[in-house]
């Protein structure tokens, strides 16, 4: 039961297409048409859908943009649609509708169900929705990375919990190995700044300074330094304000409130507002004479000492030394002593920490073997069961004789971590060299498929790899784009039974020469040009009945009207059918 079908694309303006729709239904749909027809546009609109590169020498000549319009009919709770409302989208009756836009000087804009966004999230949705397969994806999967990722898709969870575990292990080992070479790389740079910290922190620790001494050194050298000019103000004040013993005649202000006091009080009785005045008056008097003895004991306590006002501004030099260097103020240097105390300790401690990281290091690589050895042990396993189901299906795209193997190695490392007696390279993904081999025939040997398959063995290699996913890891859409390449004969019936196969499970649309692939498809569609070079709506549309046998008689010996040519295309037909 397919999950998500690719019901219809609109192209307008994108290479030789005009303006044309691809209608588009659940099975196998076969696209066909002459050579530079515009079929491989098809390709290109759904890579543009699904977030492809936009390249504005794609835009027709002559038009400010490229459009391409795709609906995809999806299940409620897919994981696309969860992720496109997640960016605001909304289904069109049950439905996803996609857009994107390539201006002729290159921008590119992108619509999901009605609103913008950012075209790296189509990319996100085509790993749910669409399985493309190309010329250049056949070139992909040459890569070894590309044929190691092609078995642990297969492999399922028996390569992807370890290789999650592994994954962890080497990214803290990574993270220790660079602070275990930061630390000892630098090692001549922190024992210098050690030596400073130690040196600034026996500094102040010879001074001892104390949290605000210099502010209170700074008051005290201001009154020693001025303690005659002090001593004669208060002596002056305390005169006026209690009297001069050596001038018993003199007017001092505590006699003269004292006096007034005495005044008010022999009438107080008699008014209320004037016994106020009178207490107020006494309570200056009372005022004025602790001032007065203030002055008195200040006077009597000042100490000119200039031994001590020496010593005052000695300490303030010391103090201002520290200031000068470590901090605007004594508050400030304590506070700089206190960090550099925490970082000297830090810097101390690197014999500690190199150990302790040497050590972490060792365990974490011998983890890290252990843990590429279960990923090892369960790709070889995987490895036999994919190479077998390759196998079989490549017996049934007439490759009767061929056998597909894996060659899964390991390069020796000095540096790199133990694995099975071994000291092996390792990185992100393992220790593990994974190599698609081909023996197209017994006795050949078995050659990685870039140098032992031919164009057409290695487009039956790619669909036998993608019929076996669709039984382990389905995806809703297969497009192929000239998947036939180098294929003809017998070979070419395999590949449309495969393909229809692989259409009983998923939606399969296949841009295809061949005839005998095309025959097999639910639904063939024909592009063609009009007579100015464009493929316009009209030049998009299903073959039925006749039109459809015109068509593989032509695509069988150039001419439609040839009547051998009618007849081994009805003959395709009629096989198709029987066996579909």
């Amino acid at each position: 039961m397919v999950c998500s079908v690719l019901e219809e694309m609109r192209i307008r303006s994108l290479g030789v297409i005009d303006d044309a729709v691809v209608e588009l239904s659940p099975g196998f749909t076969a696209v066909t048409g002459e050579t530079g027809a515009g079929k491989t546009m098809v390709v290109t609109s759904l890579g543009l859908l699904l977030g492809g590169r936009a390249d504005p020498a794609l835009v027709r000549i002559g038009a400010e943009k490229a459009v391409v319009e795709g609906r995809v009919a999806v299940p409620p709770k897919a994981a696309a649609v969860v992720r496109a409302e997640e960016a605001g989208a909304e289904l069109d009756d049950g439905a996803l509708l996609i857009s994107r836009t390539v201006s002729a000087e290159g921008r590119s804009r992108a619509h999901l169900g009605g609103r913008s966004v950012p075209v790296g999230l189509l990319a996100e949705l085509a790993d749910d929705l669409v399985a493309v397969h190309g010329q250049t994806d056949q070139q992909g999967l040459l890569k070894l990375s590309r044929q190691r990722q092609a078995l642990d898709r297969y492999a399922g969870d028996a390569v992807a919990v370890p290789l999650a575990e592994y994954t962890g292990a080497y990214r803290r080992l990574r993270a220790v190995s660079a602070e275990l070479e930061e630390i000892t790389t630098r090692a001549r740079e922190r024992a210098q700044e050690a030596d400073m910290l130690r040196y600034g922190l026996d500094e102040i620790a010879a001074v001892e300074p104390r949290p605000g001494e210099d502010a209170e050194l700074a008051e005290e050298a201001g009154r020693l330094g001025h303690a005659e000019a002090l001593s004669s103000a208060a002596t002056a004040a305390h005169a006026a304000l209690a009297g001069n013993p050596e001038d018993p005649e003199g007017i001092d202000a505590s006699t003269l409130v004292a006096g007034a006091h005495r005044a008010l009080e022999a009438v107080r009785a008699h008014d209320p507002a004037l016994a106020a005045l009178a207490d107020r008056i006494g309570e200056i008097g009372i005022l004025l004479a602790d001032v007065a003895g203030e002055l008195a004991g200040y006077a009597d306590d000042l100490d000119a000492d200039p031994l001590r006002l020496a010593a005052v501004e000695e300490r303030r030099a010391a103090l201002t030394a520290l200031t000068r260097k470590y901090g605007e103020d004594i508050d400030a240097v304590l506070a700089w002593a206190e960090h550099g105390a925490a970082r000297l300790t830090e810097l101390d401690g690197d014999d500690e920490r190199i150990t302790e990281l040497t050590a972490e290091r060792d365990a974490l690589r011998t983890e890290l073997g252990a843990l590429a050895q279960r990923l090892t042990d369960a790709r070889r396993e995987a490895a036999e069961r994919f190479a077998a189901a390759v196998t079989a299906e490549l017996a049934s795209l007439a490759m009767p004789h061929a056998r597909v193997s894996f060659d899964i190695r390991q390069t020796p490392d000095p540096e790199g971590v133990e694995v099975g007696g071994r000291t092996v390279a390792y990185g992100p993904s393992g220790v593990d060299e994974v190599e698609l081999l081909l023996a197209p025939h017994p006795g050949a040997p078995a050659r990685p498929i870039a140098k032992g398959a031919s164009g057409g063995e290695l487009s039956r290699v790619m669909l036998a790899v993608e019929v076996v996913f669709a039984g382990t890891d389905p995806v809703p859409t297969y497009l192929f784009d000239e998947v036939d390449a180098g294929v003809g004969g017998k070979a070419a019936v395999e590949i449309g039974r495969r393909l229809a196969k692989l259409a009983k499970t998923a939606q399969v649309v296949v841009v295809t020469h061949l005839p005998q692939v095309a025959a097999f498809a639910d639904r063939q569609l024909l592009v063609e040009k009009t007579s100015d070079g464009s493929v316009t709506r009209s030049g998009v549309k299903v073959l039925e009945g006749e039109e459809r046998v015109r068509e593989l008689s032509r695509m069988l010996a150039g001419q439609e009207d040839s009547q051998t040519a009618r007849a081994h295309a009805e003959e395709l037909l009629a096989t198709a059918r029987a066996e579909v």
